[in-house]
């Protein structure tokens, strides 16, 4: 346990060595936060309004509730895993007492601290100069279960980003298109990201109940909004562990694949 703190506090410091990498990723999220936020500050610009369900307090906190969400699931470091196979530096840590699915679990949620520290910070920023009407959860029960779908969405990312992050172990030159094609379209579009996922059609939404994607980030702030009801909570928490289960066997399967080919390229 000792030896994963040491790495938890230096992937943290290690975190300000890229400033620029880590503000550009920031701006960009404020960004996306301000254009999200006009676009339905318009369309909700009748306070009685209530369209798709949702009225201009709870759509308003569903945007600001994307800042935080994001910076807990979807900031990563295990996105330099491909880096490391095609450099053959994984060597080092095959040779090392260290479980190398803990190593980047560790060094993942070092990088979730400390972007969630900023994403508060920005979220009061946002607020005092926006100053939207917020929907507030006082409901215990469903802000636990808002906690316990946001620690499951952290492992459903975690495994599936790791397993795609093994790519190069094959296509060294294909794992950057592969990480964005999940990281940005797939967990940006698909998790709601952009838009809450039951504005769409509920044939597509039935579907994508049944892929990983919406536990990102959809469903835990719809469990925040009060807008899950009993059944599909539970039909949502069995959804969710069930591709927990399925992307770890799938992970430590191409995990163990991929070492029958690895080469050790570069060292």
């Amino acid at each position: 346990m000792r030896k994963y703190l040491s790495v938890f506090r230096i992937s943290f410091a290690q975190e300000f060595a890229y400033k620029l990498n880590f503000i550009l990723w920031r701006v960009r999220n404020v960004l996306q936060i301000f254009l999200v936020f006009f676009l339905w500050d318009t369309v909700f610009s009748d306070p009685g309004r209530v369209v798709f369900g949702y009225d201009r307090a709870k759509i308003l906190t569903y945007v600001f509730g994307i800042l935080i969400v994001k910076a807990l699931v979807l900031s990563a470091r295990a996105v330099d895993i491909p880096g490391e196979i095609s450099s053959g530096d994984l060597s080092n840590y095959l040779l090392k007492p260290i479980g190398y699915f803990k190593y980047w679990l560790t060094r993942d949620l070092s990088s979730k601290a400390l972007n969630l520290s900023f994403a508060v910070f920005e979220f009061f920023f946002l607020y005092i100069l926006l100053k939207p009407p917020f929907f507030v959860q006082t409901n215990p029960i469903l802000i636990v279960g808002f906690l316990l779908f946001i620690v499951i969405a952290l492992l459903i990312f975690f495994t599936l980003l790791f397993t795609i992050s093994l790519v190069p172990f094959w296509m060294p030159e294909a794992a950057w298109g592969v990480q964005f094609l999940v990281i940005v379209v797939a967990t940006e579009f698909l998790a709601g990201g952009l838009f809450p996922l039951d504005i769409l059609p509920n044939g597509i939404q039935k579907v994508l109940s049944y892929t990983p994607f919406p536990y990102l980030i959809f469903f835990p702030i719809q469990v925040y909004l009060g807008k899950v009801s009993g059944a599909e909570a539970f039909k949502g928490i069995g959804i969710a562990l069930f591709w927990v289960v399925a992307l770890y066997l799938l992970m430590r399967y191409v995990w163990q694949r991929g070492l029958r080919v690895y080469q050790s390229h570069g060292r």
